[in-house]
């Protein structure tokens, strides 16, 4: 089905105590409304101490609006803010326009991308959230539906007003959603623990559109689609990333942040977000070529704290280095964070480095020991042949001795399949005790 594109007129204003750029909030709202499928044709901005109760905009913004629509021929009119009903209702009365807010925007958006069921359970339930306090201002006839109507039993009082009869369908439609909902997350509960006993976990997280699906693919043979669109994930993919060596971790793509994300989407999404609290390293991937990278950093890193995810290490991603003009540009974001990682995701220039990083993270601190464990403890020695840098084995009696280079997450692997190992010579708690001491465990 082919679908026209709506022309739509952006509408912002800087209030008191707000420090976001106009042209980047206009950037970033005509983006949403390009995913959206509509077409911007206008802008129109104010400056205000506080929002006008009754329409948002002043009076003679909202007559500029009109006139703007009219000779621009749109059909819609989008707020970077999130209106009342009724304000809603007076815009539409003036401007003969449908208005839209920003987070019904971003409720669009999520429902034409969700594919899995629990997505589409978590976005609808979003939805009728959103839509549920302003069903008042939807109905602008309260009469009564079945007053005085000679019919059968159930129906000879007063009667019920439409409002109410929707509420409480509302109410029963939610219920049913969030039952579904709640055994999906409950067995999505059950994998994510799973998954961290069995592997160690990663989390590609960052603002939406910043490249973590390319990345994800550029990492993993997932296949993940990756456009340049916002939020076009809204499901967390897992595949295995070989780190080399014989060492791989879970690497997970979650839905993008963003900013002022609507806090209905936050908590029927929470599930999803939290599964990054969960991850035992997070991939921050910054878009550094977007002038607003650092706001959305900060932006990214407030939704982390918010949903919890504040103790596991981080690294940096500073993600499409091939889009800068010169080779300044990289040098500014060395200065400002030497920690971080500098790729392309789509050339693939520096994932040789950040494999290396994550791979040294994920072993732990290497040292070169002397192991002595069970010849007949297969399972370790398997481990112990395949992830480990062997330099020699030799067999005294029963037991297998090896020199190797291993890390500190690694033995404790080992030890995981097989506790009776010795450690040049010491029992395995000793001498964790010395070789790794400044180490965390």
């Amino acid at each position: 089905m082919n679908v026209v594109a709506e022309r739509a007129i952006l509408v912002a204003l800087t209030l008191k105590g707000e420090h976001i750029p106009l042209d980047d909030r206009f950037a970033e709202l005509c983006a949403l409304t390009e995913s959206a499928g509509g077409n911007v044709v206008g802008h129109l901005t104010q400056r205000r101490r506080l929002p006008s109760g009754r329409t948002y905009v002043g009076s003679g913004k909202v007559k500029q609006l009109r006139n703007l629509a009219d000779s621009t021929d749109a059909s819609i009119i989008i707020f970077d803010h999130d209106l009342t009903p009724s304000q809603i209702r007076n815009l539409e009365l003036a401007t003969e326009r449908k208005i839209i807010d920003r987070s019904e925007l971003i409720l669009d958006i999520f429902s034409s991308r969700a594919a899995t069921t629990e997505a589409k359970l978590q976005v609808e339930i979003a939805q009728l959230e959103y839509t549920y306090p302003r069903l008042r201002e939807m109905w602008d006839h309260l009469g009564q539906v079945t007053g005085g109507a000679p019919v059968g039993i159930g129906t000879r009082g007063p009667g019920e007003q439409q409002i109410e009869i929707d509420r409480r369908l509302v109410q029963r439609r939610l219920k049913q959603l969030r039952r579904e909902l709640d055994e999906i997350q409950q067995r999505s509960v059950r994998e994510v623990s799973k998954r961290n006993r069995d592997h160690f976990t990663i989390g590609l997280v960052g603002y939406t559109n910043a490249g973590k699906s390319t990345l994800f693919n550029a990492l993993t043979a997932g296949g993940v689609r990756a456009h340049h669109q916002l939020f076009e994930t809204l499901s967390t993919r897992i595949e295995r990333w070989e780190l080399g060596g014989g060492t791989g971790a879970m690497l997970s793509d979650t839905v993008g942040f963003i900013r002022r994300l609507p806090h209905h989407l936050i908590a029927s999404f929470r599930s999803t977000l939290e599964e990054t609290v969960h991850c035992q390293l997070l991939l921050i991937v910054v878009d550094a070529a977007d002038p607003n990278a650092l706001t959305q950093l900060e932006t990214v890193e407030e939704t982390l704290s918010e949903i919890g995810a504040k103790n596991q290490p981080r690294i940096l991603v500073m993600n499409k280095i091939d889009k800068f003009q010169d080779a300044s540009e990289r040098l500014i974001w060395v200065s400002r964070y030497p920690e971080a990682v500098q790729i392309s995701a789509v050339t693939k220039d520096g994932i040789d480095e950040l494999t290396d990083e994550v791979r040294l993270l994920v072993i732990g601190p290497v040292r070169e020991i002397v192991l002595s464990l069970p010849s007949k403890s297969s399972k370790a020695i398997d481990f112990v042949e395949k992830r480990t840098v062997v330099m020699s084995r030799d067999w005294e009696d029963d037991r297998s001795l090896y020199r190797i280079k291993i890390g500190l997450r690694q033995l404790k692997q080992v030890l995981s399949r097989e506790k009776d190992l010795l450690i040049d010579g010491q029992p395995a708690s000793e001498a964790l005790d010395q070789l790794w001491s400044s180490s965390p465990l």
